[in-house]
This record gives C-alpha cells, sequence and structure tokens, in this order.
C-alpha cells in the first residue's frame, strides 16, 4: 500500500487493478512474427501470386498476340484443338501428388531413403501411363469427334501435335517432392521460364504473319521445355534431401509395398477428372451449342478469371502438406484455423479481383485483345462470382483430403458436375456462352455448402485429444 502514496484516487485505483507480475502482453506486430502456423503459409501464398502474377500477364500478352494474328474464327479453333488435349490428360491424368503428399507424411519419419524413393518411383510410374494414355485419347477424340466440337478437315490433325506435349507432361512426382521441401519460391517462378519462350514464340510468329498451326507448334514446343525443367528441378530437390532417385529405385511389388496408395489416386484423378469437365470440356460444350467464335470468347474469359482461381490451386500447394501433418497430429484447433484464415484471405482477393474488373474490365479487353473480343466482358464478370466461391471451397477440400476422405471429396465433385451440365445444357441455348458461367456459379456454390458442412461437422465429432505444446496455442496474428 505504500506504493499508493502520492498518487490520485483514480491513478491508485488504475495501479491496483494492474496484475503485479507477469509479462506484458503481445503486440500485434510479435504475435505476427511469432506465428509458425499462418504467417509462413501466408508469405509462401505470396510468392506464388507473385510468380503466378506474372505469369498471368505474359500469358495476357500471349493470347493477346494470339487473338490479333489469328482473329476470332481461327483463334477458336486453336482454343478447341487445345482444350481437346488438355480435357483428356485431365481425365486421365493422376493427380500422384496429392496421395503421394500423404503418404511420405506419414512415413517421413520412420521411412528408410530407399522406401521413399520407391513410393516417389510409384508416383513417377502413374505419371508415365496416364500421360501416354492422354495422348493417345486426344488423338481418338479430334479424329472421331472432331467435327461435332468444333474441328473440321486438317484442323483435326493439330490435336496431333499438341498431343506430343501431353505424353511428356509428367508433373506428380516432381511436384510432391518441391512442396514437401517447402520450395515454395521456385514453384512460384519457374512457370516463367515457359511463358517467356511462349511469348517470345509468340511475338516471332506474329511477325512472320504465320497461321494456326505454328501457333500449335509454339505451344506445344514451350509446355515440353516447362515439363523437362520443373522435373530436373523435382529430382535435385530429391538429391538435397537425400533420397535416391526414382528412376534408379527398387519398383518391385509397389501396391503390395504401399497399400491404399493406388485406391486414393485413382479417387482423386477422378475427383479431378470431375473438375476437368467443368473446367476444360465446358469450352467444348461451348463450341458445340454455340459455334467457335463463341468458344473463343467463353475461353478468353475462362482464362483470364483463372488469374485469380490459380490462388485458389496455389494454396492447396501450400497447406495441403501442412494440413497432412496437423491431421497426422491429432491438431484439429489447427486444422479449422488455418482453414479459416486462409478463407478469408481467399475471399479478400476474389472481392478486389471483381471490382477491378467491374471498373476496368471492358475498356482493357477492347485494348489488350481488340474490339471484337469486348463481348467477353460479361462472361468474364460472371466467371468471377464463380471462381470466388470455388476459392472459398479450396482450403476446405484440402482439409478433407487430408482427413482421409477423398471418396467424399469424389461424391460432391460428381454431384457438382451432374448440376453443372443440366444448367449449361439449359441456359447456354438460350443465353449463349454466359449460361456456362452461370452454371459455374451453381457448381461452386454445392461445393462450399458440402466441403464447409462436412469439414466443421468432422472437426467437431473428432474427440482426438490435443499433443502437448501443439501449434494450436500458438496466438493468431
Amino acid at each position: 500500500m505504500t506504493d499508493l502514496i502520492g498518487l490520485t484516487p483514480r491513478a491508485a485505483r488504475r495501479h491496483a487493478s494492474t496484475p503485479a507480475s507477469g509479462p506484458p502482453r503481445a503486440s500485434l506486430r510479435e504475435r505476427w512474427q511469432r506465428s509458425t502456423l499462418i504467417r509462413p503459409r501466408l508469405v509462401s501464398l505470396a510468392h506464388l501470386m507473385s510468380g503466378s502474377l506474372g505469369a498471368a500477364v505474359l500469358m495476357m500478352a500471349t493470347l493477346a498476340i494470339a487473338t490479333r494474328a489469328l482473329g476470332t474464327q481461327a483463334f477458336g479453333t486453336f482454343v478447341i484443338v487445345l482444350t481437346i488435349s488438355r480435357t483428356c490428360e485431365r481425365l486421365v491424368r493422376f493427380e500422384s501428388w496429392q496421395p503421394l503428399i500423404r503418404f511420405v507424411a506419414a512415413e517421413e519419419e520412420s521411412a528408410s531413403p530407399e522406401r521413399l524413393a520407391s513410393l516417389y518411383a510409384y508416383s513417377l510410374l502413374l505419371d508415365i501411363a496416364s500421360a501416354l494414355g492422354a495422348a493417345l485419347l486426344a488423338v481418338i477424340v479430334a479424329l472421331e469427334a472432331g467435327p461435332l466440337l468444333g474441328l473440321d478437315g486438317d484442323a483435326r490433325f493439330l490435336v496431333a501435335i499438341y498431343a506430343l506435349a501431353i505424353a511428356g507432361n509428367l508433373r506428380g512426382m516432381a511436384s510432391a517432392a518441391l512442396r514437401l521441401a517447402g520450395r515454395f519460391r521456385v514453384l512460384a517462378y519457374v512457370q516463367l521460364a515457359a511463358v517467356l519462350l511462349r511469348l517470345t514464340l509468340a511475338c516471332l510468329l506474329y511477325a512472320l504473319g504465320r497461321g494456326i498451326t505454328e501457333f500449335v507448334v509454339a505451344w506445344t514446343v514451350s509446355q515440353l521445355f516447362d515439363s523437362l525443367l520443373f522435373n530436373a528441378l523435382g529430382l535435385r530437390t530429391l538429391k538435397q534431401t537425400g533420397i535416391p532417385s526414382p528412376w534408379r529405385a527398387d519398383k518391385r511389388h509397389l501396391p503390395s509395398k504401399f497399400p491404399g496408395f493406388l485406391r486414393f489416386a485413382i479417387s482423386t484423378n477422378l475427383s479431378s477428372g470431375l473438375r476437368t469437365l467443368t473446367h476444360e470440356m465446358d469450352t467444348l460444350l461451348v463450341s458445340t451449342l454455340a459455334g467457335p467464335a463463341a468458344a473463343g470468347l467463353y475461353y478468353l474469359s475462362r482464362r483470364i478469371a483463372k488469374v485469380v482461381q490459380t490462388a485458389g490451386d496455389l494454396l492447396q500447394t501450400i497447406i495441403y502438406p501442412d494440413l497432412a501433418r496437423l491431421w497426422n497430429q491429432s491438431s484439429r484447433k489447427g486444422v479449422r484455423r488455418l482453414v479459416t484464415m486462409l478463407q478469408l484471405a481467399l475471399g479478400g482477393i476474389g472481392l478486389v479481383a471483381l471490382a477491378l474488373c467491374w471498373l476496368m474490365g471492358r475498356p482493357l479487353l477492347e485494348f489488350v485483345f481488340g474490339d471484337a473480343f469486348s463481348g467477353s466482358f460479361a462472361l468474364l464478370l460472371a466467371q468471377l462470382v464463380a471462381i470466388m466461391l470455388m476459392l472459398h471451397a479450396a482450403p476446405a477440400r484440402s482439409a478433407l483430403l487430408a482427413m482421409n476422405r477423398p471418396s467424399f471429396v469424389l461424391a460432391c465433385s460428381v454431384l457438382a458436375t451432374f448440376a453443372f451440365f443440366i444448367t449449361a445444357t439449359l441456359l447456354v441455348p438460350r443465353y449463349g456462352a454466359i449460361g456456362a458461367n452461370f452454371a459455374h456459379i451453381v457448381f461452386g456454390l454445392m461445393l462450399v455448402l458440402a466441403f464447409d458442412i462436412a469439414l466443421h461437422g468432422r472437426l467437431a465429432a473428432s474427440r482426438r485429444p490435443e499433443p502437448v505444446g501443439a501449434s494450436t496455442k500458438e496466438p493468431l496474428p
């Protein structure tokens, strides 16, 4: 009490109410600096977004050259060639990095380097088989269904050229190696090399007055270069972490060594394939119902909006390994916190993109791509609304996969895909290409509701004890 002598009554009361001991409350900046859960992931997301933004700017420049060099009709044909190949690739290709990350995360503390190399080799073999199958399927579809999809005459054989890029696109093993090692800067900026090559080739072809065949060749060469560079960096990362090359690993009895891996890969592949139906085959649907020129406008709106959607894909790149580890550590609170914070961040990105498009979208489209492509403005606005919904669903989808719920994710994707095609089939003949954008909104809304309800219900039902010292006690930034 003697310490209060000489103080005013108000000051004395304030002094008495202050705890006699204990550390002062950390400031917001200090809590952000100490964050080990949220801050590193947002920093990694910033790196990936910066690299993707640079690649997106270069991609827009490349598309602008292609639209001016080819015109609306030829550009629409060019789009159909690329879309047939990419649709077949994504329908057949295994998303092998997802099961690979989950199995490596479960075994990395106890398994030998040789066993991990065999696990990576398992993923690599799946990648090779699916890439070759996708290339063959693309050629068959072009030859048999080309006229129905808008490809007539010699244009069908352009798919055979781009199929070479599909056959060489092996990314699952390298992608998992880079993600698990935290090489997000590499993932962010490696794509710039291939995009720069594509832009250089497009500028050269435009100056020489070349046509659609040469543009398909340019896209093929740049895609093969990207795949080779990506795999070289992935193999170097494995070597630096002490894991032998998967090419020389023991490949005998892989299904029995890693039970459940193939089933997980098939489930994620089916789920990804269903997403492909709405993200690639939608262009073919528009071409069939509204013609190649409308498909070109629709494709342009989808490619521009994909710049924003990339944030959700990059987010899965960053948080999926951490969510798998958090769930294996029984950290329910950590999973919920990470998902919620990143949903808020992605929501902000989507709102900013929608506002910028509303204010400046039409004049920018006319300036960059030409007056003939200004019709993409309304399509782009509708697509950005759908993208906002998909961005919200992305973290919950990653969390459900980390919880070993690929079958549920697949079932939700099946239902949403049915809803998409029913909506698109009804609306495209009546409203044109924008009907497919409205169908994307229906698709995204269904996934948001299903994934959020399932995720929070699963977290609430789980009664796993939190480990002592888990990251869930970390203060939020």
